[in-house]
């Protein structure tokens, strides 16, 4: 899954794909490079982040999603109503971080034969990282996203549908991220496709010291770590060499 914020401030690229031509440019360029999939938002979800109206997230996303009709397309949203805007314009997946917490979010899918991707937040983007606390981050976890698998089914959305990801960085600190990504085998037992985004975070930076713009040796070890913990959907900035390191990883797996 190859990343692209159609954002201003997204902490990753800081705002450099917030143009519409800009962003479709770059999402044909991470399919060239093989990303299965690609991943656009119109709102940052970064720690600190404010949100944006229903009207702006969809003025910055949908643009980009109908020039990509020939790719299989995820919109990272949270708002039911930007949800069924992105599903009529043709996205493939609804990626969202509020696990179709908000009202009417499961109305907005259920009909779709779209993937849905349900994400673990402790809090809100805003204040998420305001000194999270769990007295144990992998099961307070595990039971949320089997709670939301649950209620997915139980709201007539097909568990064949579903994608879990445990929400690396949002409302985790990294000691938290680093105990989930050592027990990852823990949610991937829960027998749904299992997402990872590790890529760029500031626990890669807190473990280095590289800013966001030198952090590809650190999300490329992330990447391998996920993949021998279970992960079947790797988000990803840097297509190409998460490509490469799969291809390795692969053929090592296989010989």
């Amino acid at each position: 899954m190859g990343v692209v914020n159609v954002t201003p401030d997204s902490f990753s690229d800081g705002g450099k794909f917030f143009d519409a031509r800009s962003a479709i440019a770059q999402a044909r360029k991470l399919a060239e490079e093989g990303a299965h999939i690609i991943d656009i938002g119109g709102e940052s979800t970064r720690p600190g982040a404010a949100p944006v109206s229903e009207e702006e997230e969809c003025a910055r996303v949908l643009p980009v999603l109908q020039a990509l009709g020939d790719l299989c397309v995820s919109v990272d949203t949270r708002r039911p109503a930007v949800m069924k805007a992105a599903l009529a314009a043709g996205a493939s997946m609804i990626n969202d971080v509020q696990a179709l917490g908000t009202p009417d979010a499961f109305d907005a899918v259920r009909d779709s034969a779209c993937a849905v991707c349900l994400m673990h937040m402790k809090g809100q983007p805003a204040t998420m990282q305001y000194e999270p606390h769990y007295d144990d981050v992998v099961a307070e976890v595990r039971e949320f996203l089997c709670g939301r698998v649950a209620a997915a089914e139980a709201a007539g959305i097909a568990r064949e549908r579903l994608v879990i990801d445990p929400g690396f960085g949002f409302g985790k600190n990294a000691g938290h991220n680093l105990t989930l990504l050592k027990r990852l085998p823990e949610l991937a037992s829960l027998e749904v496709p299992l997402l990872a985004g590790l890529s760029r975070k500031s626990t890669i930076g807190r473990l280095t010291g590289r800013p966001v713009d030198e952090r590809l040796a650190g999300s490329l070890a992330m990447a391998l770590l996920a993949l021998q913990g279970g992960a079947t959907i790797l988000r990803v900035h840097e297509v190409k060499e998460t490509r490469d390191l799969i291809a390795v990883w692969e053929a090592v797996r296989n010989a």
